[in-house]
């Protein structure tokens, strides 16, 4: 990556052009049921310019496939098509990681579109389930990812 990129807790909003631009191309509202909730966590990452390039959702949800004591979802993931393979959505898998563990989270789950699935195998996400559509989206997997409690 040629210009430093960060990422930070940001409100809500600052996800939705890019949720629109990439995950729901012609949606109108792209505000989600929980959005606002107080423990839920946007994180976006930035240009130094202040340009969104990537923005993803977490919040704590039970997992449909694993019991865990604190599982967290994670949900919304999109990257500028231009900032990919800069390693923008690696930044901001490491923060989700991070802000769960910070958290108490012991789970990380998503409804992964099968296009993004290997993306998030390389980050140690492992499928859980046949492909599934979801409607009006396209095929989807279940995908876990243990966490280890830290030890001080």
């Amino acid at each position: 990556m040629s210009t430093p990129v960060t990422v930070a807790e940001v409100p809500a909003d600052v996800t939705h052009d890019l949720r629109r631009a990439v995950l729901r191309p012609g949606a109108g509202d792209v505000a989600w049921p929980g959005d606002d909730d107080p423990d839920t966590v946007h994180l976006a990452a930035r240009a130094p310019d202040g340009r969104v390039l990537g923005v993803v959702r977490l919040s704590p949800a039970p997992c449909p496939w694993r019991a865990a004591r604190a599982p967290w979802q994670l949900r919304g993931m999109a990257t500028d098509p231009a900032a990919r393979g800069t390693g923008v959505g690696r930044l901001l898998l490491d923060a989700c990681l991070a802000a769960v563990a910070e958290r108490g989270g012991d789970l990380l789950w998503c409804h992964a579109r099968t296009t993004a699935a290997g993306f998030y195998e390389r980050f140690g996400l492992t499928v859980v389930t046949a492909p599934y559509d979801k409607p009006g989206i396209g095929p989807h997997v279940g995908m876990v990812r243990e966490l280890r409690e830290s030890r001080s």
